[in-house]
């Protein structure tokens, strides 16, 4: 029997989706990867200090964690990390794999179900931040016991830019763990950035990505070559395909000696072909797997190692693709057929693994969290397979988001979610507008899904809306989208933003004098750049964030990062005043609003030093605000009792200046 739901003020309606719930649902299945017959991944432990274990599915459906704490499986590469470890079969049958922890950066190998602990294949450097390893590939048929063949990324001095990376080889004797020069350099230095090879089937080339600065990865890439030699030695180096101007985000060898590989010299991140050996007039001859879709097949390179497409043994392909989010398909290369996935997951992460003639990769949905799920080709039937979605509560408190398409002030489409106020017994009072927050992702080059997010949750049940914005700039919607933001961060994701608000507030679905914007990292920054730079919002909160554009330019964040500024500012030479006049740090003169601003001590990417001078340039101007600066956190918060305070400090934040009475969370003291 259907009721009427009774009339509450909207924010201040009771919820069993609390912050410890929350917090402890934290994070999502990654990195899959196959050891002989068994799936593997990795699963963040938000109870444990944040760490992320390796989860062992076996043959017979079983699943269990191979690490006990304290092991933390986590590469530090580029500081975002990527694909952290690797497997392989031993002589006798069992699984041995190897991986990095995040700790030490060092690369281990364990053979679970042994009583040996892991042992060190690597060691450490004083040097910088030492040295650090990620998407390894173990090739048992190279060196003494075998090698791991990965990236290694190696500091030469002090500075965070003092750093290079090639492809390098591990012995699995264990004989370089004191001593670096038992370590095989396979690549030369000529790029600051690469990817771990992929070897051919026939174990005589090797394939990686590489670029070098001023370029990020979803700007220019080129495939590098090369040919192994018997003694496991790369020889006769060279550019295969891509360039300045064009990205590609993976490869993979088929097995008839071709290239797969996705490029967006199209506009789109498309699936093509290469055969290297079929060189007419010095060209290398490309062609699309598929005509233009409009769709992307790909994505861009945040972490080493990721995937969107792999191979089958039967010749199929499965693909991700996609317009915003990525759904799993599986092509026929020689017909052109694409066939999509049955089931309710609406979107896919970019991870896959293919055991046979089965596929497996993370799923969400708007009613699930991310899963392992697998697909059976052979019979086209999909189920989940590890980390089950489990209703930690009613789903009827779950929101029921829309995936809407606005029109920014240039005309220019804006994509986002919106997430309405949602409680199964209580709606707002007649006539009275719900308080909306702007949720802004990180990236600025990425793309937030539509998925399945207690934290949106913990909103929206609450009665406050949430609308999460994938601004010009965002992945998803192809080059000329995210080309948008080239010159112009600061300027477009806020007027983006601001438009999505705006619209909201047009159709009466939000309260204007209710309104507050949040993010992370450059979530975090075009945050503050709101909060300096329109008077739209009645708030915000900015979590570990860029605000001051001249440090970022000038050695105070990592190597990876330390020229991107270039394409999404502008060279810093060539427009100095450009830097200055859009950090938030030197427009904290125009702030009125109240905030509340989260850091981490450890964050090296958008380091504290950042927070605390913006802290000091509006200290005694009279505005409420609150900083909660946490130890043992880098950039993202990991831990439970992080992950509690933060986002309950947000929740007082809002019902303070909402004028929302909020007993159930602590109240954050503001000062001024």
């Amino acid at each position: 029997m259907n009721t009427v739901p009774a009339a509450a003020p909207y924010g201040a309606w009771p919820s069993p989706i609390d912050a410890a719930l929350t917090a402890t649902h934290d994070g999502r299945p990654d990195h899959l990867g196959t050891v002989g017959d068994e799936i593997w991944w990795t699963e963040p432990r938000p109870a444990e200090g944040g760490r992320r274990t390796l989860v062992r599915r076996r043959a017979d459906g079983t699943a269990e964690s191979v690490l006990p704490a304290p092991w933390n499986a986590r590469s530090r590469v580029v500081e975002y990390g990527g694909q952290p470890w690797a497997g392989t079969v031993g002589e006798d049958g069992e699984p041995l794999v190897v991986f990095v922890h995040f700790t030490d950066q060092r690369l281990y190998a364990y053979a679970p179900g042994r009583p040996e602990q892991p042992r060190p294949l690597t060691p450490v450097s004083e040097v910088g931040g030492g040295l650090r390893w990620v998407d390894p590939q173990v090739r048992p048929e190279h060196g003494a016991e075998g090698e791991v063949w990965c990236v290694l990324e190696e500091f030469t001095g002090p500075a965070p830019t003092d750093v290079r990376r090639v492809v390098a080889a591990v012995p699995l004797d264990g004989s370089a763990a004191d001593d670096r020069a038992e370590i095989r350099e396979l690549s030369d230095d000529r790029h600051r950035f690469v990817t771990g090879p992929k070897v051919s089937h026939d174990g005589l080339r090797a394939a990686w990505i590489a670029w070098n600065h001023p370029e990020m990865p979803w700007d220019g890439t080129v495939v590098m070559l090369a040919d192994i030699t018997g003694a496991g030695e790369f020889t006769g180096i060279r550019p295969l395909v891509g360039d300045r101007d064009e990205s590609v985000c993976q490869v993979e060898w088929d097995r008839d000696g071709s290239l797969l590989f996705v490029s967006d010299l199209s506009g789109w991140w498309e699936l093509q072909r290469i055969r290297p050996d079929a060189v007419a007039g010095g060209v290398l001859p490309s062609s699309r797997l598929l005509p233009p879709r409009g769709e992307e097949f790909g994505g861009p390179l945040w972490k080493i190692g990721l995937r969107w497409f792999h191979p089958l043994d039967n010749g199929l392909i499965a693909v991700l693709h996609g317009r915003g989010d990525h759904r799993l398909g599986i092509l026929d290369p020689e017909t052109g057929e694409l066939a999509d996935t049955p089931g309710p997951w609406t979107t896919w992460s970019d991870t896959l693994a293919v055991h046979g003639s089965r596929v497996v990769g993370v799923a969400a949905s708007p009613r699930s969290a991310s899963e392992v799920v697998e697909l059976d080709t052979a019979t086209g039937r999909t189920r989940t397979i590890g980390a089950p979605h489990r209703d930690a509560v009613d789903p009827a408190y779950y929101p029921r988001p829309e995936n809407r398409t606005f029109t920014g002030p240039d005309g220019q489409e804006v994509h986002a979610h919106i997430y309405p106020p949602h409680h199964p017994e209580l709606t707002g009072p007649e006539g009275e507008k719900p308080p909306y927050v702007i949720s802004v992702h990180g990236g600025p080059t990425g793309h937030a899904p539509l998925a399945l997010d207690l934290g949106i949750a913990y909103f929206t049940s609450r009665g406050i809306g949430v609308a999460v914005v994938n601004y010009g700039g965002s992945t998803g919607y192809g080059r000329a989208y995210r080309e948008r933001l080239r010159g112009e961060w600061g300027v477009v994701d806020v007027a983006d933003c601001a438009a999505v608000a705006s619209a909201l507030v047009a159709e009466g679905a939000a309260d204007p004098d209710r309104l507050a914007i949040r993010g992370g990292s450059a979530g975090g920054w075009t945050t503050a750049a709101s909060l300096t730079g329109t008077d739209v919002y009645a708030c915000g909160t900015i979590l570990f964030p860029v605000l001051d554009l001249e440090g970022w330019a000038t050695d105070e964040t990592h190597d990876f990062e330390s020229r991107y500024l270039e394409s999404l500012v502008g060279p810093y030479a060539d427009v100095p005043e450009r830097y200055r006049e859009r950090s938030p740090l030197h427009r904290a003169d125009r702030l009125d609003a109240p905030f509340l601003l989260l850091q981490g001590l450890d964050d090296v990417i958008c380091p504290p030093a950042q927070s605390e001078r913006f802290l000091a340039a509006v200290a005694g101007r009279g505005i409420p605000h609150a900083y909660i600066a946490f130890e043992g956190e880098s950039h993202g918060f990991r831990r439970v009792e992080t992950l509690v305070r933060a986002l309950e400090a947000e929740l007082s934040l809002y019902a303070q200046v909402f004028g929302v009475d909020r007993p159930d969370v602590p109240p954050l003291e503001l000062t001024t």
